[in-house]
């Protein structure tokens, strides 16, 4: 079993930044893909960016055209903890982020996870 917990979320001006955490706990960290998703109300839950990493070794970080070149997301081997920095906010990118964990890659075309976050609040505003 793996437990994932995010926290950062908050509100923020258009063209702000906000890092959001995820923090893992319970089995191997290693075994995992580990992305973000995200939901806006009305909305279906979207993709957002996904890594793979092992000590030190990043594998592949994928994103979603909508967030790539605004947004990084990165790994903390040391502390079972992934990040999304999130630069030059939008009001659409106004959200509820999940964070997920999943021993096959996570990618734009993923529906279920192995595991999800508990979702942190990202709102946006013009």
């Amino acid at each position: 079993q793996v437990q994932l917990v995010e926290s950062g979320g908050g509100l923020v001006q258009a063209g702000g930044s906000l890092r959001l955490s995820c923090a893992a706990s319970g089995r191997s960290f290693s075994r995992y893909a580990m992305g973000w998703f995200r939901q806006a109300p009305g909305r279906e839950r979207e993709f957002v960016a996904a890594i793979r990493w092992n000590n030190g070794r990043q594998y592949y970080a994928d994103y979603a055209d909508s967030v790539k070149d605004r947004f990084t997301i990165s790994g903390d081997n040391a502390k079972n903890t992934v990040y999304l920095q999130m630069n030059s906010l939008k009001p659409e990118d106004t959200a509820v982020y999940y964070c997920a964990a999943d021993v096959q890659r996570i990618t734009v075309a993923t529906g279920e996870v192995d595991y999800w976050g508990q979702g942190t609040q990202v709102t946006v505003s013009s």
